[in-house]
């Protein structure tokens, strides 16, 4: 069997089956074999998270495997994003480095690269939320604090004055180790700049509260090409700071999108990153006509992947694949059975106990009723919503809706029957 023929082993960090399903539905799926690395649940839903021991544990099962691996691969933020480049480097596969890795994820580092290239960023500073009583000087209330290092806008709080400013750095003190400890073991496998080494990974970033239209760029880079190949709409709700949608295609101006296009080659170039996908978020304020970079992630968002696949033809899973096996990928554009796409959050702003939650036979009921659509319930019978993971701190998901239509009326449309035939109940 010829090299271009056979099967590629692709190991896959923190496999589910719902992300299952969507590799399996790529238009090219039968090139591939997918094998689970580790599950989701020990990588980012326990108490803690022993990053070298899941290391070890995952290079034992790479070693153990009777057969060549072709690729590892992940889509998952901390610690698998951090974990995705040093397993890459153990299998002698293609990856990103890890030290471009971390300076996007982490938020203050990333900041100060994005200072060397682009105008285009918030007023922000370093805090000790040990310490720290005051935001830096010289920032102005509104701001948002958040640690270097989280996932799911975790400890991420919008503030409007010192009360809640400190009120803030107290609840983040008090919670910030489960991740910032284990970010610390993989930040001192590196030559980190002094002042960053010297924070550690407890620190927390504080910026200036953007404003506008919230979008996402997706894209990826391999060599000196930059590729840009969709921007998605965030859309938030308006009563509390959560996201309420995904959609695409992105409602933004094309002179906007090339705008933020161009900001998003010069900040991958100036981290270093390679042989990867990305996206990153952004802002923009159509009154003054002004872009601010939110986040940058060294990978694609599978929260997007349904999107893709029902717009263009084929989930932004496919960019990953192909560069991690060393190709230059090839992604569909507007090909998909849909115009449009979104990805909603059925969500409930206050905790409890789920005594009630829809059964697979009343999901597939939905499914069927509704065209184009696809139901994900997140919480099970008798879970806490506030022990939950994957939360932000203002409300709690209780089920993610993949729709596919015509416009944006047809998928609220379908949004609203479904949330209406699902039934929950909590105490």
């Amino acid at each position: 069997m010829s090299e271009s023929s056979r099967v590629a082993q692709v190991f896959v960090l923190g496999l589910d089956d719902h992300n299952r399903e969507v590799l399996e539905a790529l238009p090219d799926a039968e090139n591939y074999r997918f094998h689970p690395l580790l599950t989701i649940e020990e990588l980012q839903y326990g108490d803690e998270i022993p990053v070298q021991e899941l290391l070890d544990k995952a290079k034992a099962e790479l070693d153990a495997f009777d057969g060549t691996v072709d690729a590892v691969i992940g889509f998952w933020d901390f610690p698998v994003s951090t974990m995705v480049p040093l397993l890459c480097s153990h299998a002698r596969t293609h990856c990103a480095s890890l030290e471009s890795v971390i300076k996007c994820e982490h938020k203050y580092w990333s900041r100060l690269e994005q200072q060397k290239v682009i105008d285009e960023y918030p007023a922000f500073g370093l805090v000790d939320p040990d310490g720290d009583k005051q935001p830096p000087e010289g920032l102005r209330y509104p701001m948002w604090v958040k640690p270097v290092k989280s996932f799911s806008s975790d400890l991420a709080f919008g503030v409007e004055d010192e009360d809640q400013f400190r009120d803030a750095l107290a609840e983040i003190s008090e919670k910030i180790g489960r991740v910032g400890e284990p970010f610390e073991v993989i930040l001192n496998r590196l030559d980190l700049p002094p002042e960053l080494a010297e924070a550690g990974g407890r620190a927390c970033l504080v910026e200036e509260t953007m404003q506008g239209q919230q979008v996402t760029l997706e894209g990826y880079v391999r060599g000196d090409e930059v590729h840009i190949f969709g921007v998605v709409d965030t859309v938030n709700r308006d009563d509390v700071p959560s996201q309420d949608r995904f959609q695409y295609p992105s409602s933004l101006p094309e002179a906007a999108a090339e705008r933020m296009a161009e900001v998003s080659r010069r900040i991958v170039r100036q981290v270093g990153l390679d042989n990867t996908t990305f996206n990153i978020e952004f802002f923009w304020d159509s009154d003054a006509d002004r872009i601010r970079v939110l986040e940058v992630n060294p990978r694609h968002s599978q929260s997007h992947a349904e999107l893709f696949a029902n717009v263009d033809g084929a989930a932004n899973h496919r960019a990953m694949l192909e560069l991690a096996l060393g190709r230059d990928p090839h992604m569909p554009h507007r090909q998909g059975p849909h115009a449009m796409a979104a990805k909603w959050f059925l969500r409930r702003l206050s905790d409890g106990r789920a005594t009630r939650v829809p059964t697979a036979e009343e999901v597939a009921a939905v499914e069927s009723a509704v065209p184009g659509v696809t139901v994900d319930v997140i919480v099970s019978e008798g879970e806490r919503l506030s022990e939950l993971p994957d939360q932000d701190s203002y409300s709690y998901k209780i089920a993610n809706i993949y729709i596919g239509g015509a416009d944006e009326a047809e998928l609220s449309d379908k949004f609203d029957r479904c949330a209406e035939m699902l039934t929950f109940r909590f105490e």
